[in-house]
């Protein structure tokens, strides 16, 4: 299965990224999937024109990101809590792109704030079902991210260990029973 992992910080300096890219490294080890990340820093894709229909129909600048989005099995989103919701950013990308029918998404959020993105997870809820998508009931909200995870993206509280377990064990799931064809892997 192909699991892209979208981290929506448009910040240069994002403790929320850490928590994507400890995702990825945990997820890539842990699992036998492939796993992609796809960070809104690295693509301008300005304020909405068109949507990318194909990756045909993208322009040329974006076709390496049409190719992960529309080659995903399931998404991940991580995101920050903006004034009580998700970031513009990730709500920019996603719109450049057709809706996402039958795929799962894993939500993640992060504040350094004691609430951990709360508020932002209640707003993405809303917004997987009018992508067509599958959300999965398992969060993981992530209070104090930057004590949680360094820069690099290792977990440095191992207390939070079984929170992310519990995601990932149940993000899984629900997609690999939307893909019978996949074997389990996760251990």
């Amino acid at each position: 299965m192909n699991i892209e992992i979208i981290s929506g910080s448009p910040r240069q300096n994002s403790v929320t990224n850490r928590l994507a890219l400890f995702l990825k490294k945990y997820l890539t080890e842990k699992t036998q999937h492939e796993i992609g990340l796809i960070d809104v820093r690295e693509w301008n894709l300005g304020l909405l024109q068109n949507v990318f229909a194909s990756v045909e129909k993208t322009p040329d600048e974006f076709k390496p990101l049409a190719e992960k989005i529309f080659n995903a099995d399931a998404f991940i989103l991580v995101t920050p809590e903006y004034n009580g919701s998700y970031s513009p950013a990730l709500q920019n990308l996603l719109d450049h792109f057709p809706k996402q029918s039958h795929k799962v998404f894993g939500l993640v959020t992060a504040s350094v704030g004691a609430l951990g993105g709360a508020r932002s997870s209640q707003q993405l809820l809303l917004l997987v079902p009018a992508l067509f998508g599958i959300a999965s009931p398992h969060m993981l909200i992530t209070p104090f991210v930057d004590k949680k995870f360094d820069a690099e993206g290792n977990l440095t509280d191992s207390s939070f260990q079984k929170s992310i377990d519990n995601f990932i064990n149940e993000f899984l799931w629900l997609a690999e029973s939307l893909h019978p064809e996949i074997e389990t892997v996760y251990n």
